[in-house]
């Protein structure tokens, strides 16, 4: 079972840019769709961003523009650049891997998730 940690959080001012990074042991992630999300208090978890194993992207449309998700099979490892931050953006942010045969398709089904990193957006 792959086993994810995260990083890269901390506290911006509005405007700023943060980049999360995920990192994967005990498994390749080129078996995974992989994906972030993040919850903020009071709030339900929300898919920001996820990717293919082909390296397709979707995003949530609150993100579009401003938050790029990639990934680095032969490191395995997942990034999310997050430009433009806003004070909305403060939140929890988890990485999270869908183990998937389809190169083309993800289940939405995220099994293995890391213990997250703090993101904070002041005004």
């Amino acid at each position: 079972q792959v086993q994810l940690v995260e990083s890269g959080g901390g506290s911006v001012q509005s405007g700023g840019s943060l980049r999360l990074s995920c990192a994967a042991s005990r498994d390749k992630i080129i078996n995974y769709c992989m994906g972030w999300f993040r919850q903020a208090p009071g709030k339900e978890r929300e898919r920001v961003a996820s990717i293919r194993r082909d390296g397709a992207t979707i995003y949530a449309n609150s993100v579009k523009g401003r938050f790029t998700i990639s990934r680095d099979n032969a490191k395995d490892t997942v990034t999310l650049q997050m430009n433009s931050l806003k004070p909305e953006d403060t939140a929890m942010y988890y990485c999270a891997a869908d183990r998937t045969t389809y190169t083309y398709f993800c289940r939405g089904q995220y099994d293995y998730w890391g213990r997250g990193t703090q993101v904070t957006v002041s005004s």
